[in-house]
């Protein structure tokens, strides 16, 4: 893939989509790229976090537990950003990455990160917006989960 659609690749990001152009050719210019034959890890559960991945192309599982108490969490297709978390904190992977097809990421790290947030703090700002967004949808519906298992055995009312 050349320089060009990865930025365009990264444009499409959620958390990327405010970086101008040569912001996100510095993220491109520094991932790296990692091709995965079908049943290749990417990273198992709980190991020490430092990067995050976008899926180039082809398909990416996400599981936890191994053997007859492994649970399929999901599948992260081109465009998918995963380990988002990674990128800002020190973390452990919750889940084990597994490629399920011929799949290529583009692996993001930390400190890359940390350097564009140090260099561009207006992206360290929108970013910080962005995420506080993201942050208060997931108690919204944390919360609207929570009632609905409050109610779990009430009786109906009519």
């Amino acid at each position: 893939m050349s320089l060009d659609r990865d930025i365009a690749m990264l444009s499409r990001i959620p958390l990327f989509n405010e970086l101008t152009t040569e912001q996100l050719r510095l993220l491109a210019f520094s991932a790296v790229r990692l091709e995965l034959a079908p049943g290749k890890v990417l990273f198992r559960e709980n190991a020490v976090a430092q990067s995050g991945y976008i899926v180039a192309f082809g398909g990416i599982e996400l599981s936890v537990g191994d053997g007859t108490d492994k649970r399929i969490l999901t599948t992260c297709e081109a465009g998918s950003l995963i380990g988002e978390m990674a990128l800002f904190i020190e973390t452990v992977r919750p889940a084990t990455a597994t490629a399920i097809v011929s799949s290529e990421v583009l692996e993001v790290d930390r400190k890359l990160v940390r350097r564009m947030l140090n260099e561009y703090p207006h992206v360290a700002l929108r970013l910080r917006a962005t995420l506080s967004d993201r942050l208060q949808a997931t108690v919204a519906e944390l919360t609207k989960v929570r009632d609905q298992l409050q109610n779990v055995g009430k009786p109906a009312r009519r």
